[in-house]
């Protein structure tokens, strides 16, 4: 497939005076190494600085939007909103999934739909802006995610955390032991993995659940842990972060 880079620019919400940095973002290693002849670069260099270009972009926006908020209040919708899961629903916003260069192996085994990979693609493409025009329009492009992420969060009545640091967090205050997770199954080849993983806390079973990851698993295991102990106080935000009512609303 051909690379319609006008097509992804009006995706974008950007021209590029220098299109070369938009190719090289959305080229992932794969098909700079199938390509080596061509001289090709892959956008892990743009990855790197695009992930503390947005690290910025994103702070400066909730110190703004949220100026109420605790430090760590702060720290965990940033996580939330840097978090891969995230990053990969805005990449697929911008059609990212259908733009990006990859090696005909990593295409096969379905490289259009890992989050990992449109995770990068979108740091990538931020630096990319950032390097071609500054930090405004790389502030503008992130900032229309952001509002959509948050425009559903008042802040008054809940605030936000991660589901394995609130279960230990709940289970310390009831004075119970820290949360044990188990691996109980691993099945499917190398590129096609499950994880079937369960939590425990004080030898009880709180939860069971399955990941494409042991880390995802986990994080879902959590997630049915806290929804069982919590319930409808509980609100999804992204699959690793929720919103919890406040307990003086």
């Amino acid at each position: 497939m051909k690379l319609n880079i006008a097509q992804c620019e009006k995706k974008i919400g950007y021209q590029f005076k220098n299109q070369n940095l938009l190719l090289q973002a959305l080229t992932h290693s794969s098909y700079a190494y199938e390509n080596q002849q061509e001289d090709i670069s892959d956008n892990e260099v743009l990855e790197f600085l695009g992930d503390s270009v947005l690290g910025l972009i994103i702070a400066d926006f909730l110190c703004s939007a949220y100026p109420e908020l605790s430090e760590g209040e702060l720290s965990k919708l940033k996580s939330a909103a840097a978090s891969t899961t995230a990053l990969d629903y805005f990449a697929r916003k911008v059609k990212f999934d259908r733009y990006i260069r990859l090696g005909k192996g990593e295409d096969k085994s379905g490289g259009r739909k890992k989050k990992t990979i449109l995770a990068g693609v979108y740091e990538a493409v931020i630096a990319a802006i950032y390097l071609d025009g500054g930090i405004e329009p790389a502030r503008y492009f992130v900032f229309k995610f952001l509002r959509s992420l948050f425009k559903r969060i008042n802040i008054k009545k809940f605030f936000v955390n991660n589901y394995k640091s609130a279960l230990q967090e709940y289970l310390q205050k009831e004075n119970a032991t820290a949360p044990i997770y188990k691996t109980v199954t691993i099945k499917g080849p190398d590129h096609k993995r499950s994880f079937v993983v369960e939590v425990f806390a004080e030898n009880k079973l709180l939860a069971k659940a399955q990941g494409n990851s042991k880390k995802e698993a986990e994080k879902k295991a959590a997630q049915k842990a806290l929804k069982g102990l919590l319930g409808r106080k509980i609100r999804t935000l992204t699959t690793d972060t929720f919103l919890l009512k406040r307990t003086h609303d």
